[in-house]
């Protein structure tokens, strides 16, 4: 997106870090927690606190880095030749410890028809082991609640759970509101640590061959903002992020109080 959010860092850092363990944290999430000297300089935020994941290519034996000052990382990026690039993806912080600087990211883990594991970083979580190296460019929040809001409204499918994790556990207490969170399965439930005005509605998608994100916008329509002082953030699959900003902005709430998020293009098997 376009637009330039005031929580950005002005100048984004890159940090090398290694792969210190992982674990399948869920049936549906791998959880790898990475650390490293740069890391004891990261300052973590709280909320959808994201990166740029860079990634060795499996063919490596080192993993190259874009080499840019400021912000202007992607054009030195695609300078690198394309069999040496290293494979680069969004995401969220999972968790951060400070003391031990470790920080967690969180892979989900959608599997093909015949049950292989698909995407080149869910790949790449799972066969991971300690040592192997990645490096994490700090982008900041995006997640910018104005004062005041009357109300916060957080929906998102599997892929927004880190954010909707740590956005719920750092909102002030006294926020009111809702969190719609979407899953594959009842064991990827999670305790979330909310304020007592936020309502919590898990969505289990289960058996159903549904697009992800869908049972969680059919719920969303359902829901009607208090009034224009209310904040939205919406995030996962392109079509729940495009459609539930258009579902809330119809149903009163303005545009600039609406963040929204496609972190990925679901494509059905078999298309052109």
């Amino acid at each position: 997106m376009a637009k330039k959010y005031r929580l950005m860092p002005e100048h984004p850092r890159m940090f090398r870090a290694e792969v210190a363990r992982t674990e399948r944290v869920s049936p549906s999430i791998q959880r790898v927690t990475v650390t490293g000297a740069d890391l004891a300089e990261f300052t973590w935020r709280g909320y959808d606190h994201w990166f740029r994941l860079f990634l060795q290519l499996p063919h490596q034996r080192l993993l190259r880095l874009p080499e840019f000052t400021g912000s202007k990382w992607w054009q030195p990026y695609l300078d690198i030749p394309e069999e040496q690039r290293p494979h680069c993806a969004n995401y969220t912080v999972a968790d951060f410890r400070t003391e031990t600087a470790e920080m967690d990211i969180d892979f989900v883990v959608h599997c093909g028809p015949t049950g292989e594991v698909e995407g080149a970083a869910a790949i790449w979580a799972c066969d991971a082991g300690p040592g192997d190296p990645l490096a994490v460019l700090d982008q900041g929040l995006l997640f910018d609640c104005p004062a005041g809001a009357s109300e916060v409204l957080v929906v998102a499918d599997e892929t927004g759970l880190p954010a909707t994790t740590n956005i719920a556990r750092s909102l002030p207490r006294d926020t009111v509101g809702r969190l719609i969170q979407e899953v594959p399965t009842t064991g990827d439930r999670r305790a979330l640590d909310t304020p007592d005005g936020v309502t919590v509605t898990w969505i289990v998608r289960g058996e159903s061959t549904d697009v992800p994100g869908t049972a969680a916008l059919a719920e969303l329509r359902r829901h009607r903002p208090a009034d224009a002082s209310g904040y939205a953030f919406v995030v996962g699959e392109s079509t729940l992020a495009t459609e539930g900003r258009r579902h809330l902005h119809r149903a009163g709430l303005p545009k600039d109080r609406i963040f929204f998020s496609g972190f990925w293009r679901h494509e059905a098997h078999g298309a052109a």
